[in-house]
């Protein structure tokens, strides 16, 4: 009998017959003999004894201890506001208590207004204390879609350190344990190789989004492969990227071939509809976007940290040519990368992580 405190003795008690106590004292105390007594309160102990084996229990035993696991230790580096993308990455690392946050770095054209726009989102989500590095800025012919969300003046910090000396400081202060997390094109990483490659080649791991292997834009799996084409993160920094595949540093690799997840109507609506601080600031930077179905390019770097069985890597030996076209070649694995991703586990992970507690 699973003991369940006052309702269980009600029931243990209310199912022995009428006048059971009354009848049986008398026996005990009458003149029966010695073998109806005994009898008797053995039946008696029998009955009782999973009641008390249960009360004994609940009072002695100790409370479960969860078990703690140290947090990974990750810096991201991101073009946010143009496409919408880098923002779900973001809110999805902000969402997860396996990562330590140690800043976020802005890379690729107006990186100030990027910077003004972590500014925002980071303030909103209560998370004015992870610090936002910004990268030199670059000309580009790139659209700022959610600018109008970062120049609000909401949280606006009054400064922000360099990208490349604060990515430098914290790789020193702990080196071999950061993994920084690249999506956006790689003028910050080209930097910090530029700068100090011997620092940068303590980091624990890059993981990336970029490049194409056998898949192109728009092709999501369902008909046969065109082949690959030059993938923006990796074509807009031709020379970082090689430099990064050279480097010698562990690299994880989420080309198009597996992270074209299209964050679906339905899918948006749930997501949407939670109505906390996060989810409101992705709705508001979705409809400044201003199109229709996002596609979650950068999403699946995050979700392979925290899930890496969602996006199952292979090593390969990747060289960068010089149109921006990661080819796979021979020699020693210098990534580790996913050419398939399960879709369903990706969104069933991430909408279910957003809208948790």
């Amino acid at each position: 009998m699973k003991y369940n405190g006052r309702r269980s003795r009600l029931r243990l008690y209310s199912s022995f017959p009428a006048g059971w106590g009354r009848r049986h004292r008398r026996r005990l105390v009458s003149g029966s003999s010695i073998v109806r007594k005994n009898a008797a309160i053995i039946c008696l102990a029998a009955l009782l004894s999973p009641l008390f084996v249960g009360l004994s229990h609940a009072q002695s035993a100790p409370a479960p201890i969860p078990q703690q696991t140290a947090q990974e230790k990750i810096i991201i580096d991101t073009d946010i506001g143009d496409d919408v993308d880098d923002a779900f990455a973001v809110a999805l690392a902000l969402r997860s208590p396996e990562l330590q946050i140690l800043g976020i770095s802005t890379t690729f054209g107006d990186t100030e207004t990027r910077a003004k726009l972590l500014d925002r989102l980071l303030g909103e989500a209560g998370r004015p204390d992870i610090p936002i590095a910004i990268g030199t800025s670059t000309v580009t012919k790139s659209v700022f879609t959610q600018r109008r969300y970062a120049e609000a003046g909401r949280f606006v910090r009054a400064s922000h350190p360099n990208a490349g000396d604060f990515i430098l400081e914290q790789i020193r202060r702990y080196p071999g344990q950061i993994t920084l997390v690249a999506i956006g094109p790689l003028m910050n990483v080209g930097a910090l190789i530029d700068k100090d490659a011997e620092t940068f080649r303590k980091l624990r791991r890059v993981v990336l989004m970029g490049g194409s292997i056998e898949r192109r834009y728009g092709d999501l799996g369902y008909a046969p492969s065109h082949g690959p084409e030059p993938e923006w993160n990796i074509v807009n920094d031709i020379p970082s990227a090689q430099k990064l595949f050279a480097s010698g540093v562990p690299i994880y690799m989420m080309p198009l071939d597996s992270t074209q997840m299209k964050l679906d109507e339905v899918k948006r609506a749930i997501l949407f509809q939670a109505g906390t601080p996060l989810t409101d600031a992705l709705t508001l930077l979705y409809h400044e976007w201003g199109q229709e179905t996002p596609t979650l390019f950068d999403v699946m770097t995050v979700a392979y940290i925290l899930n890496p069985e969602i996006c199952p890597v292979k090593p390969m030996h990747i060289r960068v040519d010089d149109k921006g076209f990661t080819r796979v070649g021979s020699g020693s694995p210098n990534a580790q990368v996913c050419l398939n991703s399960d879709s369903d586990a990706f969104f069933r992970f991430y909408i279910k992580r957003m809208l948790a507690p």
